[in-house]
């Protein structure tokens, strides 16, 4: 079965051809990071904009990579939330005039689920049972998916979601959106016992995250101390880095040994951090837990974990109807 994944939640529009939910024949990604640099974030309109602009020359472009024409397909899958509702309106629109114009069934992704399945395109990907944390610049949350399309959310943030610290502590530091990579690349040549950050939620049956207070402490650290620059702005984003990596694999593993799960899936933006890829392995090495990480470019939003998650959709006979409207704060 091959399938066209749509994706226009947030900042990226993207378009892949997938079979049977486990190859990708081709992953198209148009970004707009230079376009909402100047502003610090995500400009909605200007986003929702230039999807228009970019989503049929970017599933055009799929198709011709995967060698394929629309009759060629089997189906349709498309990101209908969560997300920003102008951004997922344009996939949406989309999807349903291509299934009109050829009768190509469709599914609505749940984008949240298609982080989730994106391992699958591994050659060793795991199977459910397992565990799934899925940590980005809008969601930090921890679900147990005991069967493709179950899914039970065992814990989240309950302020800011991880990446969103990330980026909001860059703009502090006077770094570059997004903070991820400036961030990361930093760390890595600095000291991360220099600072001792907080590590908010330490109770040993709380599976939830706070980030706001970290994000608070470092405000307060470059106020007291000024703005650091050379080993002084390294060591702090090492810090703060070690401090995020630190409270969430000892989160997830702890949750993976309450609830006897030996598989822990790590995906979203943040899984491409380097610390939080290394910490977790050791981690999970120690406690006997086997760690699947996707490679780092299906960390970040992509068509292909769309169409991965269509394709199971599709299989369990999920169709969706030109009724189906897209819902920003869908929860998975």
């Amino acid at each position: 079965m091959k399938v066209l994944g749509i994706e226009t939640s947030c900042d990226e529009t993207a378009a892949s051809v997938v079979v049977d939910g486990r190859v990708a024949l081709s992953d198209v990604v148009s970004t707009q990071i230079d376009i909402h640099r100047r502003w610090g974030g995500v400009v909605p309109e200007l986003a929702s904009r230039n999807h228009v602009v970019q989503v049929m020359p970017v599933i055009d472009e799929a198709l011709a990579r995967a060698g394929l024409q629309l009759s060629d397909l089997d189906g349709l899958a498309v990101t209908s939330g969560p997300g920003l509702q102008g951004a997922l309106l344009v996939g949406l629109q989309v999807a349903k005039a291509l299934s009109l114009a050829t009768g190509l069934p469709f599914a609505g992704v749940n984008h949240l689920e298609g982080h989730l399945l994106a391992i699958r395109l591994l050659p060793d990907a795991p199977e459910p049972p397992f565990f799934g944390l899925i940590v980005s610049g809008g969601h930090t949350s921890l679900y147990d998916v005991p069967a493709f399309g179950t899914y039970h959310r065992i814990g989240a943030t309950r302020d800011d979601a991880a990446g969103e610290a990330y980026d909001k502590v860059a703009k502090v530091l006077g770094l570059p959106y997004p903070g991820g990579q400036p961030i990361d690349e930093l760390a890595q040549r600095g000291d991360p016992k220099a600072i001792r950050f907080p590590r908010a939620l330490p109770g040993p049956d709380v599976f939830d995250w706070s980030f706001s207070g970290l994000k608070t402490s470092v405000l307060n650290h470059v106020r007291e101390h000024g703005q650091p620059t050379g080993q002084a702005l390294a060591d702090l984003c090492a810090s703060f880095q070690e401090a995020v990596a630190d409270v969430l694999t000892k989160k997830i593993l702890a949750a993976a040994k309450k609830h006897h799960s030996k598989t822990l899936v790590i995906c979203g933006g943040v899984a491409a951090n380097s610390r939080l890829r290394a910490l977790a392995q050791e981690r999970a090495t120690e406690a006997g837990v086997r760690l699947c990480l996707p490679p780092q470019r299906l960390c970040t939003d992509n068509g292909a974990m769309i169409a991965v998650a269509g394709y199971e959709a599709l299989k369990r006979g999920g169709r969706a109807d030109f009724s189906l409207n897209s819902d920003p704060a869908w929860r998975l």
